[in-house]
This record gives structure tokens, sequence and C-alpha cells, in this order.
């Protein structure tokens, strides 16, 4: 059950959690596509949304002129955000979806979500290697979301998937190289992984500098503390990657230790 804060906020935005739980079933398909949107960003998470949410990922009737499911893909981003495992068959599903943003949405969602049984369907799209991790002619993105599969993986914590993940560090794409990077620290521990992260900061390219942040911020690497502070990106982005550090490790510690003071320390200099 959603929070009576994140509900009263969400009814501001025009619509009540009933209505918009309806709208998922109107004929009009923008007032689904955008009910779906809207459950997703106010986490409304009641099992009426769930399960209507679920069943959106199967349809058929809201498509675009090039193939693709607008209403598929938000429905899949909605289930991650609301944490609620009963998605996870569904998600699996998407997988196999002719829409690569419908694959990109249920592997984030994957990988948000305690699904063990995500992991094997998630390794398939890591079949034939970074060979054929190539751009899709006329498209904008690869044949597969290989950062998406590759971050989710990381999430739940796949050492099986490990030989797959390490020959995508070597990719032509930076953003993938990243994502292999996140992941094999994630599996493995290993220092290098994240000090490799910590020196993407220093790339010329804004968009990649954020994306390093945000890896870093989801590994909880905490030696990157002062460089995620002065790296040459948005306050905000900062403050996320930090936020990242202090909850990764509230799960280690009960209290606050002299490490995460620092990480608040710096934070606070951001505001």
């Amino acid at each position: 059950m959603q929070s009576n804060w994140s509900q009263s906020a969400a009814e501001t935005e025009g619509l009540t959690v009933e209505q918009a739980i309806a709208n998922l079933q109107s004929p009009d398909l923008s007032l689904r596509y955008y009910a779906a949107w809207w459950l997703g960003k106010f986490r409304v998470n009641m099992p009426a949304a769930v399960e209507a949410l679920i069943v959106a990922l199967e349809d058929e009737a809201d498509r675009t002129e090039l193939g693709g499911y607008p209403l598929r893909r938000n429905a899949a981003r909605a289930l991650g955000k609301l944490g609620d495992t009963q998605a996870v068959p569904g998600l699996i599903r998407c997988l196999a979806c002719e829409d690569y943003y419908v694959r990109e949405a249920a592997a984030q969602s994957l990988g948000m979500l305690d699904a063990p049984a995500a992991i094997l369907p998630l390794m398939e799209l890591l079949t034939g290697g970074v060979e054929e991790a190539v751009p899709v002619p006329g498209r904008p993105h690869l044949t597969q979301p290989y950062d998406s599969v590759i971050e989710a993986l990381g999430a739940l914590q796949a050492k099986q998937a490990i030989s797959l993940i390490q020959p995508f560090l070597e990719h032509p794409q930076a953003k993938v190289q990243y994502a292999a990077t996140r992941a094999m620290y994630q599996l493995t521990q290993e220092d290098s992984y994240g000090q490799s992260l910590v020196k993407a900061l220093e790339g010329n390219d804004l968009q990649l500098r954020r994306t390093a942040l945000s890896d870093l911020g989801a590994i909880g690497y905490l030696p990157a503390r002062e460089a995620i502070a002065r790296c040459a990106v948005e306050n905000s982005f900062k403050l996320l990657a930090l936020k990242g550090l202090l909850e990764h490790q509230a799960k280690l510690h009960e209290a606050p230790t002299q490490d995460t003071i620092q990480v608040m320390t710096l934070m606070d200099s951001l505001l």
C-alpha cells in the first residue's frame, strides 16, 4: 500500500488512484499509456494496480508504425518501481518481445526486483557476445539492450554470468563498457573495477560522466566519494551518487561510521 503522502501527491496531478487503474482499461490508448506511467511515478503499490499493469504487459492495441509497444514499455518500467515480485513472470516474457525498448524496460525492472528466475533469460540475451552486440541498421540502438541486461545481472548477483559479461569490458560503446565494469565489481568486489569507474569521471563527455556517477552510486563504491564530489557535472547528479553510497553503507552498518559521516559532509557542501 502506498503512503498517504504519495497518494496525496499523486491526486494533485489530476487523477485519483482508482481513476488511473480504471484508465488502464480505457479504449483511449493515450489514457492507458499515461496511467501506466503515472502509477509507476507515484509508486502505487496496490494489488489492483499491479494486476492491471501485469495485464498491460501483454497489450496488443497500443502499437507504433515501427512495431513498438508503448504501453508495454510504460507498464514494464512501472512494475519495477512498484517492487512486487508477482510481475517477474510477465517481465521475463517481455525479454522475448520484438520491441527493443520493452526488452530494455523489462531488464531494468527485473534488476530492481529479487528475481533469480530472471538470471538465465537475461543471460540468453548476451548470447553471441560482443561480436553480435552491434547497431541495428536504421535504428539508434544495438541488437539488445546490453547495458540494461548486464546491469540487471550484476544487481541479481549472477556470478554464473561473469564469463559472459567480462568481454563487454572491451565493447566499442563506453556506456556498455561502464555497465560491464559496474557488474564485474558487484560480482567480484575487485577494486580495480571501481577504480575504472572513478577514472571515467574525468572523461570529456558530460553524459558519460553522469553515467559513471550513477554506476558508482549503484555499486556503493565508497572510495569514490571525493571524486564524485568534485566531478564536473551538476550537483544534483553528484548528490544522487553520494546518496547511493550512503544507502549501501546503511545496509552494512546499523550506526553511522566515520566514512558515512564524510559522505554526508560532502553532500552538505553541495547543497
